[in-house]
């Protein structure tokens, strides 16, 4: 784990007179997994949007797997093959069948033949622990389900790298645990992923490097142990407090 994989320097974006991010420095390892918690609107999603230039940011430098993101000339279709996301909501195309889901944006982007986008399709739904559902729709599963499906189709575009986007959020607390499990198995895999969550304790456990956001820039950083753990700044303090024992965050 010494080349970086994901720099980022003095990022900032604004909607209008909002500004979003205000100078984010970061680095992500190759193999490194980097949890960002902070306050809803603490601008946790827009940074990782801008990781693939789903946003544009308005000022900074963006370097994804040697693919300078924010360069005007980058192919910006190449260098997002290499990056896998995972929303909060599923977006699987509700009219293909699971494996079908797994199989068109290998065989469209990556032009690869049937037979070998289906055999990585399925090696993937065995890792999610689904490939009985190759067949399926999308709506006759579950919520956690869907978004395994979402994850196992993100890693069969075989990226360097995983973003994730509170993949948790919309799903119902007791189908939350299948999907921090997939999670947690790809990062013992040694897979490079940057993750936006409200998961404390999957920070806490998986977590190489912990950052904790808020109004548009990173407050504290560092191993888990110490930001979740032992955090140096108040705010981060408040923060975890309210989150980690809401019932006497205010005591």
């Amino acid at each position: 784990m010494t080349d970086a994989i994901v720099e980022i320097s003095g990022l900032n974006k604004a909607f209008g007179r909002l500004e979003v991010l205000k100078g984010i420095d970061m680095t992500v390892r190759r193999g490194e997994v980097v949890c960002i918690i902070g306050p809803s609107g603490s601008g946790k999603s827009t940074l990782l949007r801008c990781v693939n230039l789903l946003e544009e940011p308005n000022a900074g430098k963006v370097v994804v797997n040697g693919f300078e993101m924010t360069d005007p000339d980058v192919d910006i279709d190449r260098a997002r093959r290499t990056i896998g996301m995972v929303f909060q909501s599923f977006n699987l195309f509700g009219h293909l069948c699971v494996l079908d889901n797994l199989t068109v944006a290998q065989r469209k982007v990556l032009k690869r033949d049937k037979d070998e986008a289906e055999s990585i399709a399925r090696d993937n739904l065995e890792k999610v622990g689904l490939a009985e559902k190759a067949g399926s729709m999308p709506d006759q599963l579950s919520g956690g389900q869907q978004q395994r499906v979402a994850i196992a189709r993100a890693l069969s575009m075989q990226p360097a790298v995983m973003l994730f986007d509170e993949p948790t959020s919309a799903l119902d607390p007791e189908l939350v645990g299948d999907v921090l499990a997939v999670m947690r198995n790809l990062a013992e895999e040694g897979m490079t992923m940057l993750v936006v969550t409200h998961e404390m304790q999957f920070a806490r456990e998986v977590a190489d490097k912990v950052l904790f956001m808020d109004g548009g820039v990173v407050v504290e950083e560092g191993p888990p142990s110490q930001v979740i753990g032992d955090p140096q700044q108040e705010r981060t303090q408040t923060f975890l407090r309210r989150v980690l024992n809401p019932v006497h965050a205010d005591e």
